[in-house]
């Protein structure tokens, strides 16, 4: 369980959700004492307008503020300040809340901090007593949590062995089976991913999860680039834009949230979990700009960047999952800059030729709250990758629609007519706000949770 939520209900406060129209109505219920105290401190229901409500024994309960925008109140975000906002250790149990599963992913969210490496121990968050019916957001919490700390731990704590560890983690806790790639056997069968990691002491690798949920289920095959710190390699970034680049893993982080969730709900499915981890550094042996590199395809890449390294790891990732012929094939990544250009931090592009699915995670994501934003896959595009020497440059010849281009890359991976779908992520808070503190964060995972438990019953429904 996690450590914002008890089970001791006999000790819970009453904590009132209300918008400004049922404010009338709450006040005649409340005891008079409590309702004069809420006129008089001049509390009108705004959106994360909170009050404690005075009693004998110090605490009567607390009244929070949904605002007027029915969506915004039926979202996790208004309760996510709460486990903080409340007194330290303090025991609640929500009242009114108009979707108590979200209301209680909120909290939990809300209630995360990375405080494993501190000194002193953190302050402890209000205690939620869970509604019935949220066991789903408790366990798509424990996944972000658990997402959140990867991409939240330093470089020098988390290397391609320690995230190759957190998969096999996950497999052993779940009865799945995991498998580590290194090497020789690595630069045999993915050489693209070995190419990038060849700067580091830190041997790159790649890690696979499979986990069977059903015999007959449709294989889901979900990749993540995992570079746990880019330097840029010889085409060395700015000491300002290396600050955040622990983070350059979201993409694995994400797909392992993804992959747990998908587990925990004992989906239908056989699942195929592949995370290239690895670290993109400089050094004698590091790979440079203009070399040429073999993929596990057999494509040649020309280098015109170093830095565009995320691609090269998931082109081997793709080939692979392609090879399993999988029923649908997602990757995630902090792919590019421009998608953040584009779209800001909070909401990832996501690229697909499906229409059916592309509509499915955009539907999804906007049901479950963690939305992403369609771009087009311009086959326009497709010759600003033409190289003189090899088969493809992996970067683009001309300096626009940069997270179009590495989304086509990509797809020179992918096997015609496979279902896809590539998500190009931030992976992280740049500040705090309800429900997502700063630091790192996982982005998609349940709008692609959903779209796949979604895409799945469908598929069972109509016999396909």
């Amino acid at each position: 369980m996690l450590d914002c939520l008890t089970e001791a209900a006999d000790r819970a406060l009453p904590l009132h959700a209300v918008a400004p129209d049922g404010l009338p109505a709450l006040l005649a219920t409340l005891p008079e004492a409590s309702a004069d105290f809420l006129r008089a401190s001049g509390f009108g229901g705004r959106a994360q307008e909170l009050r404690l409500l005075p009693g004998g024994g110090g605490l009567a309960g607390a009244v929070l503020g949904l605002g007027e925008d029915p969506a915004a109140a039926a979202a996790p975000w208004a309760f996510g300040a709460l486990p903080f906002a409340l007194p330290e250790g303090s025991c609640w149990r929500i009242e009114g809340a108009p979707d108590p599963v979200a209301a209680t992913l909120g909290w939990c969210l809300g209630a995360y901090r990375f405080a494993r490496l501190k000194s002193r121990a953190p302050r402890r968050p209000a205690l939620l007593v869970a509604p019935p019916g949220t066991q789903a957001a408790q366990q798509q919490a424990e996944a972000i949590w658990a997402g959140r700390d990867l991409v939240n731990q330093p470089a020098n704590h988390l290397g391609p062995s320690e995230l190759s560890a957190a998969v096999a983690r996950l497999a052993a806790a779940h009865g799945a089976s995991f498998e580590e790639i290194s090497g020789s056997a690595l630069e045999q069968g993915f050489p693209a991913v070995a190419a990038v990691g060849q700067g580091s002491p830190r041997a790159p690798r790649v890690a696979i999860l499979r986990w069977q949920g059903a015999p007959d289920g449709p294989l889901v095959a979900l990749c993540g680039k995992g570079v746990c710190f880019d330097t840029g390699g010889l085409d060395l970034k700015p000491a300002a834009a290396m600050l955040r680049m622990k983070k350059d893993m979201g993409g694995a982080a994400a797909m392992i949230a993804t992959a747990e969730m998908l587990i925990r709900a004992r989906l239908p499915i056989r699942l195929l979990l592949l995370v290239g981890a690895v670290e993109n550094s400089v050094s004698g042996t590091a790979f440079r700009p203009m070399d040429v590199i073999r993929t596990r395809q057999g494509i040649t890449v020309e280098i015109g960047n170093t830095d565009a390294e995320g691609r090269l790891v998931l082109a081997d990732l793709l080939t692979y999952a392609s090879e399993q012929a999988p029923d649908l094939l997602i990757d995630a990544a902090t792919l590019t800059g421009a998608a953040r250009v584009a779209l800001g931090p909070d909401l990832p592009a996501l690229f697909s030729d499906d229409a059916d699915l592309a509509q499915s995670i955009l539907s999804a994501g906007i049901t479950v709250h963690d939305a992403v934003w369609q771009l087009p896959l311009m086959k326009n595009y497709v010759s600003w990758l033409d190289s003189p020497i090899a088969d493809l440059n992996n970067v683009s010849s001309k300096p626009m629609a940069g997270a179009v281009v590495a989304a086509l890359f990509l797809q020179h991976f992918v096997s015609r007519g496979l279902r896809w779908a590539h998500i190009d992520l931030y992976a992280w808070n740049d500040q705090s706000r309800p429900g997502r503190p700063e630091g790192g964060e996982i982005q998609a995972a349940r709008a692609l949770a959903q779209a796949v438990t979604a895409l799945v019953a469908d598929q069972r429904t109509s016999g396909r």
